[in-house]
């Protein structure tokens, strides 16, 4: 069984910064491929941030590009988000997703439903 825990959210000024982690355990050894953020605001759809795969091949939202940055600590099994610049409109729950190698298409990466691994969130407030 595969868990993912999230920490770093808070409240912070426009403008300011946080960095997400997310750290997951797992009785067994698993490789996973698309490592992702995803954020839900209160009423909206849940979107996606940023992701990474295994090689490191990145995607961003368009509305986050050049503020946050995805990375991703195999040996540790964690996966981090920077985010920088922050706006009002970044208020949500960040959650961290998971998939299996070659579990992803790259052009999919970005969509909830191509991931089954899920962490519970941690919210994200800015004002």
């Amino acid at each position: 069984q595969v868990q993912l825990v999230e920490s770093g959210g808070g409240s912070v000024q426009a403008g300011g910064s946080l960095r997400l982690s997310c750290t997951m355990s797992s009785l067994n050894r698993v490789k996973f491929g698309y490592m992702s953020w995803f954020r839900q605001a209160p009423g909206k759809e849940r979107e996606g941030v940023a992701a990474i795969d295994g090689d490191g091949k990145i995607a961003h939202a368009e509305s986050v590009k050049g503020r946050f940055a995805i990375s991703r600590d195999n040996p540790r099994n964690t996966l981090y988000l920077q985010m920088n610049n922050l706006k009002p409109e970044d208020t949500a729950m960040y959650y961290c997703a998971a998939a299996p190698v070659s579990g992803v298409f790259p052009g999919n990466a970005l969509i909830p439903d191509e991931y089954r691994i899920w962490g519970q969130g941690t919210q994200v407030t800015v004002s």
